[in-house]
């Protein structure tokens, strides 16, 4: 089968590394023109725009801030003339000790979930009437397996900021597939990343391999080819599902 998105225009975000540049890869390698989202390292942003080509651009946006969110969707549009998929792939991972005071324990989870929760939902918001207009349109939330089984007390924050995307790519899907708007949660397990290097480096990949069901831990690459199935239209009676890609390490 060759998934053919050549009428395609889809924003990743957090796509200048780690799973959202495979999936930004394997999306422009289908013929998708792609709006590569980065935060601080333009000069990877840029580097994965010079490798898939296919017309793609990049973008920056600090999804901390609700404007640069609102700006983030208005740029893609003005440039692209549309958005037909949006891959909420950013994310980010604060390790909050459970002994931290006050302030750290706040700030932290307000940041996870700024970045994790919030910034998808304002990203949704800005496009909901953009996809109405045009007919429709498709969420691709890249969730995680610590939302459904939970994660370790440090990684508390993630875990629920991840659950709550389950919840709010339910809520679209149930709310607006009248409309063409079709909602889905792709859940990776532990995957190959920098964003993961710190656990590694803390607890050793051995303790993550024995996790898992098969014998090697998952890549980005392993991850891109659900989305680009999404993507393409072909799964859309399978709106407001969850997609796990987690070596056989939770299974419900």
């Amino acid at each position: 089968m060759k998934i053919d998105l050549s009428n395609q225009k889809i924003l990743v975000t957090g796509a200048s590394r780690g799973i959202g540049k495979s999936i930004a890869q394997l999306l422009a390698e289908s013929g998708a023109k792609v709006a590569v989202h980065y935060n601080r390292n333009k000069q990877a942003a840029k580097e994965v725009v010079t490798e898939i080509g296919s017309g793609a651009e990049f973008f920056q946006a600090n999804l901390e801030k609700p404007a640069d969110c609102v700006r983030l969707v208005s740029e893609v549009i003005e440039s692209f003339g549309r958005i037909d998929v949006l891959v909420n792939n950013a994310g980010i991972v604060v390790p909050i000790d459970q002994d931290a005071d006050m302030d750290n324990f706040v700030s932290g989870w307000n940041k996870t979930l700024q970045v994790n929760l919030v910034a998808t939902a304002l990203l949704c918001h800005e496009l909901i009437p953009h996809f109405k207009k045009q007919g429709g349109g498709r969420f691709i939330h890249i969730s995680s397996r610590a939302a459904f089984r939970g994660d370790t007390p440090e990684y508390m924050a993630y875990a629920a900021s991840k659950g709550g995307m389950v919840a709010f790519s339910r809520s679209i899907a149930r709310g607006y597939g009248k409309e063409g708007i079709k909602s889905f949660i792709v859940a990776p397990g532990f995957t190959r990343t920098d964003m993961a290097q710190e656990f590694i480096d803390t607890y050793g990949e051995e303790i993550v391999l024995n996790d898992l069901a098969l014998n090697s831990l998952t890549e980005p690459k392993d991850v891109a080819p659900t989305v680009l199935f999404l993507a393409s239209g072909m799964m859309d009676h399978a709106t407001g599902c969850s997609i796990d890609i987690n070596a056989g390490s939770y299974v419900h």
